[in-house]
């Protein structure tokens, strides 16, 4: 009896190379996140190449099989992200290979990063901490919220945002995140439409809503209270009634996160918040971020 051919054939590894990721790697870059399932547009990449910096790695063909990026939170932070390898490669140590690229690259800096489930055993064996859930609710808006529900503003009052408002933003997402990123957010502003709390004639809050992945994302939101937050979103929600619409938050479970779901943006995933090196400074005033602008940029 003849032998039969072997349907399985053990090859020797192929070779990775790492290139400075460009604006020219955009569709490769979609098509890699769309294999792993990931939202983001071709306009989103094009966004996160803008005011980062990171890597793509390449097989012996030339496709892009991973990236890595990260982006300057002032002089002495940076926001890990867009960490992504081709399913074929997650077990075969790129990820790490790609992430001591990007650390030779900051250097001193203190990281933060937002780890998917995948990722955070990595993270973790890397020297990173844990430090906070980050909610990820999105979903078709099911119904217009009722503004007279909502906890009352005491001495507070609402509008559209406005150019004019571009300075006083700057200063309350700085506040709350507690690092400066003028860059990322002056261009975020030119992209969204959004509401501003006003209280005494100054901006005390504020929320941005603009396109991203499979609809729009709210993001970032800045105010004092919970209650504010609401009262921020509750028009954006309202204003894509019938549309796919996203939050990232790190609030617990209360009446934010409820208010979303009640509005068909339901828990959708959860990653975790992370650091690593120099610690990550304190909020500077009384607001708090809220909403995320972004998971990639910390």
């Amino acid at each position: 009896m003849p032998n039969q051919m072997r349907l399985t054939k053990t090859l020797d590894p192929y070779e990775l190379r790492a290139v400075a990721m460009a604006s020219s790697d955009v569709p490769d870059l979609h098509e890699l996140s769309v294999s792993v399932v990931w939202p983001h547009r071709p306009e989103d990449w094009s966004l996160a190449i803008r005011h980062g910096h990171g890597f793509v790695a390449r097989d012996e063909i030339e496709r892009i099989v991973g990236s890595a990026m990260w982006f300057p939170l002032g002089d002495s932070h940076a926001a890990v992200g867009m960490l992504i390898t081709a399913p074929r490669l997650q077990v075969q140590g790129t990820g790490r290979w790609l992430m001591g690229l990007i650390t030779e690259q900051t250097g001193e800096r203190g990281l933060v990063l937002n780890a998917t489930r995948p990722a955070y055993r990595l993270y973790i064996s890397l020297g990173f901490m844990p430090m906070a859930p980050v909610f990820q609710h999105n979903g078709e808006v099911t119904g217009t919220p009722d503004m007279g529900q909502l906890p009352a503003l005491t001495g507070a009052s609402l509008r559209p945002f406005a150019p004019q408002d571009r300075e006083a933003i700057m200063a309350l997402d700085h506040g709350a995140f507690g690092l400066a990123r003028p860059d990322v957010l002056a261009e975020v502003m030119d992209l969204s439409h959004g509401t501003v709390l006003e209280r005494n004639g100054r901006p005390r809050g504020f929320a941005l809503c603009r396109k991203f992945g499979r609809g729009h994302v709210i993001g970032p939101v800045v105010a004092e209270t919970e209650a504010e937050a609401l009262h921020l979103i509750a028009p954006l929600v309202a204003g894509h009634r019938g549309q796919f619409l996203r939050m990232d938050t790190r609030t617990p479970d209360g009446p934010l996160r409820r208010f979303l779901v009640a509005h068909g943006m339901v828990h959708h995933d959860t990653v975790t918040r992370m650091s690593l090196g120099r610690p990550l400074p304190a909020p500077l005033g009384e607001a708090r971020t809220f909403g995320l602008l972004n998971q990639a940029f910390g």
